[in-house]
């Protein structure tokens, strides 16, 4: 007796044009990483936790980290910004 394979058990089947095993696969897909990114996002908010309990001041350390993704240009771009505000405030 041979094994059914999955194309025996479950046929593809297409609705408009649209193949419904394929659409079926990318939403589970998409599913399982929203899960990942949600578990990922409370271990974030766990270390956020850890680091204020720890005394470090947590909106400094976003600010700290939103920084490191950026280009060194892009740093020095907005400080000068910030610094002719500044002055343009009178601070």
């Amino acid at each position: 007796m041979a094994l059914a394979t999955d194309t025996e058990t479950a046929p593809t089947t297409e609705t408009g044009g649209i193949a419904g095993d394929r659409l079926r696969s990318l939403v589970e897909r998409i599913e399982r990483l929203e899960e990942e990114k949600k578990a990922l996002a409370e271990d974030i908010k766990d270390v956020f936790t850890e680091a204020k309990s720890a005394g470090f001041d947590v909106k400094v350390l976003r600010q700290l980290i939103r920084l490191r993704r950026q280009q060194p240009a892009e740093i020095e771009e907005q400080e000068t910004l910030l610094d002719l505000y500044r002055r343009a405030l009178g601070m």
